[in-house]
């Protein structure tokens, strides 16, 4: 599973799953611990075109800010 995290604060992820033999990209906002950790699945799409909707829909990120995770 290849996964992306803002460059910004590292709460907002994009990975990459292979679900029923379609590969969807997963936007997941995660919660600081402070606040008792834990993520919260935005949504699941099938293109990028469509990730980048969802982005800008849902999220202060856009296409161009996440950076692949160590």
């Amino acid at each position: 599973m290849a996964e992306w995290v803002c460059g910004c604060c590292g709460r907002w992820r994009v990975s990459v799953e292979l679900i029923r033999g379609r590969y969807l990209y997963r936007l997941v906002h995660r919660y600081p611990r402070r606040f008792g950790g834990g993520s919260n699945v935005l949504g699941e799409v099938g293109s990028v075109t469509e990730l980048e909707a969802l982005l800008r829909r849902l999220s202060p990120v856009s296409l161009a800010d996440p950076r692949e995770a160590a």
